[in-house]
């Protein structure tokens, strides 16, 4: 299995509901480092996964529409906690939509599965991985 992965980050403001969240109910910030590895079994014609700068390009988008905001204000988070693992299905979908409407390129109509990782720390991080339909 062949990988590329970029990099990019994004902050935001949220709350939990919910006593196993403790004082992470009140009102804080994160600034998550986002990994995002987009993977196939064969490299194309051209001997490449993916094109690293539309890659790039599509995660710096996805995240542009979430940095710098309140989570707790966005309506389509609305009754959510919005968690390092949440995020990362929210930012796997969002490259998944990019991949099928075409924005990555014709590289990445043969990409299998797509891991994002979202390091909240130097010590902890959480993911999202899964395979893409054919």
């Amino acid at each position: 299995m062949y990988s590329v992965t970029v990099r990019d980050h994004f902050m935001i403001a949220h709350s939990f509901r919910g006593e196993v969240f403790g004082p992470a109910q009140q009102l804080h910030g994160a600034t998550y480092v986002v990994d995002l590895e987009m993977r196939r079994a064969e490299l194309d014609d051209d001997g490449l996964v993916v094109d690293i700068g539309l890659a790039s390009q599509a995660l710096g988008a996805v995240l542009k529409a979430l940095n710098y905001r309140n989570l707790d204000d966005e309506p389509a988070f609305s009754g959510v906690n919005t968690s390092t693992e949440f995020l990362a299905r929210v930012v796997f979908d969002r490259i998944s939509d990019r991949i099928r409407d075409g924005s990555l390129g014709p590289a990445a109509a043969g990409l299998t599965s797509m891991r994002v990782t979202l390091h909240e720390s130097h010590i902890a991080s959480a993911g999202y991985e899964n395979a893409l339909p054919a």
